[in-house]
């Protein structure tokens, strides 16, 4: 066995991704030569100002959303507390009612479980068997005094894409407000925050082959929300915080290049995914899964997501804790 044979192959892309060259080559200059507050009104300040705006600009692009709609966060998990806490902050005079999916991220899950604990109330909606939200059920579990519908575009374990437009229709017909946890959809699955009825969206930098501690929160214009991190007037007063410059340049040329050919992406990935399907059920110790027969992966499940079980893997007792 040469050395070849034994080089590791990574295969766990929705826990993260490495930065691809274009992204840092975009990087590089804000780290050096462009290294001013973009806050600043001196000469130092324009560049960095300037790559800013740029990257809001693409992912604004990304989205189908205006520049003014983007902020800047330190990732998702911010992103998603900002959406959550901010909206049940701001319209605590309206409702008290949010309505999420049982399989959400963490980063949706405990924010609701706080606000639980302040007394708000949350309903938290079973599955199908494959993961699937039923827009019947967001519309049924909808209160007078709900003020925020939250489900995630697509799942992060099993890749489930959630029918995110018609759950959106389903707020907005009764006039509550909707958000999605979009961090393991955004480069997968063709966004429009307008035709999917979207009002706010979180994403991360670093599942789409950008940096990490990077992200972004969609808020759609006037939708009224409270600020999450106080302490300066950053991103137009939304958000203090000296912004990182390099990450926010990284992040919007990530999305960028990951939204340019999503189709055509998909389909490399996905025959990626069979052959691999394929190879592990030739062995009989291992059974892998794809998306039901004749469904279309881009819209049942993430083309990169697979999983597979093996019968005979030895287990032993755990003394220990991990994480």
């Amino acid at each position: 066995m040469n050395d070849q044979d034994q080089r590791p192959v990574y295969m766990d892309h929705a826990a993260t991704t490495f930065m691809k060259p274009e992204v840092l080559a975009a990087m590089a200059p804000y780290f050096s030569r462009h290294f001013g507050n973009p806050s600043s009104l001196y000469r130092f300040a324009r560049e960095s100002r300037k790559g800013v705006e740029e990257a809001r600009a693409q992912v604004a692009a990304a989205l189908g959303a205006e520049p003014e709609e983007v902020y800047f966060t330190a990732g998702g998990s911010e992103a998603d507390n900002w959406a959550i806490k901010g909206v049940a902050a701001a319209a605590k005079k309206k409702g008290d009612h949010i309505v999420t999916s049982a399989i959400e991220h963490h980063a949706v899950l405990h924010p609701c479980e706080a606000l639980e604990k302040q007394g708000f109330s949350v309903t938290y909606l079973p599955v199908d068997e494959y993961g699937r939200v039923d827009p019947g059920d967001v519309e049924d579990a909808i209160t007078e005094r709900t003020i925020l519908v939250s489900v995630m575009t697509a799942n992060n374990e099993i890749g489930t894409i959630q029918p995110v437009a018609a759950i959106g229709r389903v707020a907005h017909d009764h006039g509550v407000l909707f958000h999605t946890d979009a961090v393991q959809a955004v480069g997968a699955v063709p966004i429009d925050v307008d035709d999917m009825g979207i009002d706010l969206l979180s994403l991360s930098g670093h599942k789409f082959y950008g940096p990490k501690g990077t992200g972004a929160l969609y808020i759609r214009r006037g939708t009224r929300i409270e600020n999450l991190v106080h302490g300066g007037g950053q991103e137009r007063g939304r958000r203090a915080g000296t912004e990182n410059v390099p990450g926010i340049v990284g992040l919007g040329r990530a999305i960028e290049l990951a939204t340019a050919d999503i189709e055509g992406h998909n389909r490399r990935i996905a025959a990626m995914r069979d052959r691999l399907i394929r190879g592990s059920s030739s062995c009989s110790t291992l059974t892998g899964s794809a998306p039901p027969q004749g469904a279309p992966a881009p819209r049942r499940r993430l083309s990169r997501r697979t999983s597979s079980s093996r019968r005979d893997f030895p287990t032993r007792r755990r003394t220990g804790r991990s994480g």
